[in-house]
């Protein structure tokens, strides 16, 4: 049985700074005027934040970014030293004492009540040591203190259930004495003190040696000095000082706002641990000014039981996934497939998306062999660090026997599909985007079809419609047979046929509201918004819109789903963002300082148990040896400038005038150690590749060449080179389809993309660095050299 809870967190997404009313941000490896979630929503706030003197900020970045020019400090750290700057920032608070230490003290949800906070921390609690390291925390078993027997209600994929189960209480240290503590109890206030180290006596007569959260995290930032920690940067120890005192003289209203350069190195869960605990000792969760999480309306109905609940009902004879994951989710030793350490490729018990172990996991059949993959808005291998690797997989037919993408091109890993299966593009598409941390309000913008699809129609189950991701998955479904589609796919006559079924119904959930009263839902539309609603729909075909079919969908809520339909969506008022001087749609729950949950898994590769609480570490392979850069070698970085995407902007002629091609940005001091100069073309090199180019089985190889920009910002050492450029897909080559040369566009392949020159695991072999907890894929570790060459 599942218990109500085991302390590890509830949630995972991404925090970012309420921007609108910080005070002051440093921003680290993230520059929000050009990309990171990203100009249109955190731009505005910005410029108007610096232009009325409300907004100080700094960056964080090897790169002197368009964020940069802007920020009243910059400081170009050494790729991967982000969370050692953390922890010098956090020595000085915390040495300094300008911390939140009521805040910090908070045991339990009636400390923080109490204190009107939002959320609650661990940083107080007990934390036993083994061997001298932290593990566990200490429970009141460990010292006589009897368990309760209590009973929950746990929510689960099939609804809700009731659950008995043991309650073992935490501990704090207070008046020379540990007391306990629920962290749930919103009754009995309980503090505890933050900086303990102690022995206290167990059950068996024998003594535990404890910590706080907090001590441990000192002990962490006392590892080294101010002036060490800023050698391991590269940045001067004043301006880390300077930094932390800043960032401690607003408040709540400050914030560290931190993105993929800080979290893609080997070492990037413990970097954005480091930040986030920065964040939590000023207790900025939840206010105005300072961490904010993205809140969204339900679209599956499961909060309001209805109007259609996606969560719970709608799908008889559901199938629940068995097994482990391709990605490994599980705990490794609890596993059939243990053998000792290393494993053949790394668990990721916390992770849920590691998105560059999918295909070298199929390459090498761990944990099972896969027969079919099935692509949709992906390409790996332009997209990944090293992504050439993925082809092992993708190209090879006795790895992956069936390969299906869903694309609107024929693109830079969609071109080895066994199929295409032609999609819609974003004006023709239903999509629900949720929305992002930055934005404190809760939405649900919706997307939908405003011109008529440029694909085929095609018949599933009687029914015409677009040629499209959709209704290749249905008809998958009305050949196999499968539960939860066709004319009772989601309940007794209420069917599953259409794309429209599903996304309407998911509309209509959205103008119902949360309450199962309705009395949050939206208003109707008037009948002249109908009016305008159809009449702008008009010109689309019936296959997309029918508004006959539309309202037998929606029923008794037409009006409503109208209403939101018009609007593009659900929007929260201005006003109601707000409470005091606290965000609204809170968080509102235990923010951990220490991490249990981490601490008690081993690392599959190296057999060592994680560290729980934030800390240092250095660039390693996946078996822990370092990434030595060798004398000549150059730091690899990426970025992303406003008017590109990753790689489909490569197909748009008017974004190629503004920048037909890329450069590798390279500092003075190494142009004229190398001898180059501006617009000299040069090839990247590496370890891993040391011929430097792409290799693309059935295809052909494609060197890494580009031309030089030589610039002051830019940290020496350090060469960076914009993504988006140097397509092989888009019809940048010659096509061939069914017989019938396409012939290609250069200029959608100018320019380079140097990701193939990205280190490759030495251990595993074909795969990138990465963090190996399971945080992310290593974008800004790879050594590298640049060859000049004649064109």
């Amino acid at each position: 049985k599942k218990k109500k809870a085991d302390w590890g967190g509830e949630k995972k997404f991404y925090w970012q700074c309420d921007l609108q009313n910080a005070k002051f941000v440093i921003f680290v490896g993230a520059s929000p005027l050009e990309a990171n979630y990203g100009p249109p929503y955190r731009a505005p706030k910005i410029t108007e934040g610096v232009s009325t003197g409300r907004l100080k900020f700094a960056v964080v970045d090897p790169r002197f970014s368009k964020t940069a020019a802007l920020a009243y400090k910059w400081l170009p750290a050494k790729p991967g030293s982000e969370g050692a700057l953390a922890l010098g920032m956090i020595r000085w608070v915390m040495e300094n004492e300008r911390y939140d230490k009521r805040y910090l003290e908070n045991a339990n949800k009636a400390a923080s009540a109490e204190d009107k906070e939002p959320t609650s921390t661990n940083a107080c609690w007990l934390v036993k040591l083994k061997d001298g390291k932290p593990a566990e925390f200490l429970r009141g078993s460990d010292i006589g203190i009897a368990k309760e027997q209590r009973t929950a209600i746990v929510k689960g994929k099939d609804g809700e259930e009731t659950v008995n189960y043991e309650f073992d209480p935490f501990l704090v240290w207070r008046d020379g004495k540990a007391v306990t503590v629920d962290p749930e109890d919103t009754k009995n206030v309980v503090h505890g003190d933050l900086l303990v180290k102690t022995d206290i006596a167990t059950l068996d007569g024998k003594t535990v040696s404890v910590k706080s959260g907090l001590q441990l995290l000192l002990e962490e930032a006392q590892k080294y000095t101010i002036e060490e920690w800023a050698k391991i940067c590269d940045v001067a120890a004043g301006d880390i000082e300077e930094l932390a005192k800043e960032f401690t003289s607003h408040g709540k209203q400050a914030c560290a706002d931190i993105h993929r350069g800080v979290s893609q190195h080997s070492n990037g869960f413990y970097n954005v641990l480091a930040w986030n605990s920065l964040n939590l000792l000023i207790g900025n969760y939840d206010w105005q000014g300072g961490f904010a999480q993205a809140s969204t309306y339900d679209i599956v109905g499961g909060k309001a039981k209805g109007p259609f609940d996606f969560g719970s009902g709608l799908h008889p004879k559901k199938l629940k996934p068995f097994g482990i994951n391709i990605l490994r989710h599980a705990k490794y030793e609890d596993t059939t497939l243990f053998a000792g350490y290393p494993a053949k490729r790394p668990w990721h018990t916390h992770a849920t998306d590691v998105y560059q172990e999918i295909l070298p996991s199929v390459a090498d059949a761990y944990p099972y062999p896969v027969k079919a993959l099935l692509m949709y808005m992906a390409t790996p291998v332009y997209a990944l660090p090293a992504g050439q690797v993925n082809l092992q997989a993708l190209a090879n037919v006795n790895k992956l026997p069936l390969f299906i993408a869903s694309d609107i091109v024929v693109g830079t890993s969609s071109m080895f599909a066994d199929y295409i299966i032609p999609d819609i593009s974003y004006l023709e598409r239903w999509e629900f985007q949720g929305s992002h941390p930055s934005i404190i309000w809760k939405v649900q913008p919706v997307r939908q079809p405003v011109i008529p699809p440029q694909t085929e129609s095609v018949k599933v189950f009687g029914e015409e419609m677009p040629l499209c991701l959709e209704s290749f998955m249905l008809a998958v479904a009305e050949k196999m047979g499968l539960p939860g589609f066709g004319p009772d796919g989601l309940d007794k006559g209420v069917a599953l046929t259409k794309m429209d079924d599903f996304y309407l119904r998911m509309v209509t959930n959205i103008a119902f509201g949360e309450k199962p009263d309705g009395s949050s839902a939206v208003p109707d539309a008037d009948d002249k918004e109908e009016a305008v609603f159809l009449k702008a729909r008009q010109h689309l075909p019936k296959t997309v819109f029918d508004p006959e079919r539309w309202q037998k969908i929606a029923g008794p809520h037409w009006k409503k789903v109208v209403y939101v339909l018009n609007r593009g969506g659900r929007f929260q008022d201005y006003k109601d963002a707000f409470d005091g001087k606290q965000l609204k749609n809170k968080y509102g729950k235990l923010v951990n300082m220490y991490s249990e949950k981490v601490a008690k898994i081993k690392n599959s590769m190296t057999g060592k148990y994680f560290p729980g609480i934030a800390t240092y570490l250095p660039i390693v392979d996946s078996v822990g040896n370092p990434v030595v850069h060798k004398e000549g070698d150059l730091h690899l970085i990426t970025y992303r400038e406003i008017f590109h995407t990753k790689s489909r902007t490569c197909a748009n002629i008017w974004l190629l005038e503004l920048h037909p091609e890329n450069y590798f940005l390279l500092n003075t001091v190494d142009a004229n150690r190398l001898g180059i100069k501006d617009d000299d073309a040069v090839k990247v090199v590496s370890d891993s590749n040391p011929e430097g180019v792409w290799d693309l089985p059935n295809f052909q190889k494609i060197p890494m060449l580009g031309k030089v920009k030589v610039i002051e910002g830019i940290r020496p050492g350090v060469v960076a080179f914009s993504l988006g450029h140097g397509n092989w897909g888009y019809n940048a080559y010659d096509t061939v389809i069914d017989g019938q040369v396409l012939k290609g566009e250069p200029h959608r392949g100018k320019g380079v993309h140097a990701n193939a020159a990205m280190m490759i695991d030495p251990h595993l072999k074909n795969v990138s660095l990465q963090d190996v907890v399971g945080g992310s894929v290593c974008f800004y570790d790879s050594p590298v050299r640049l060859q000049k060459v004649s064109v």
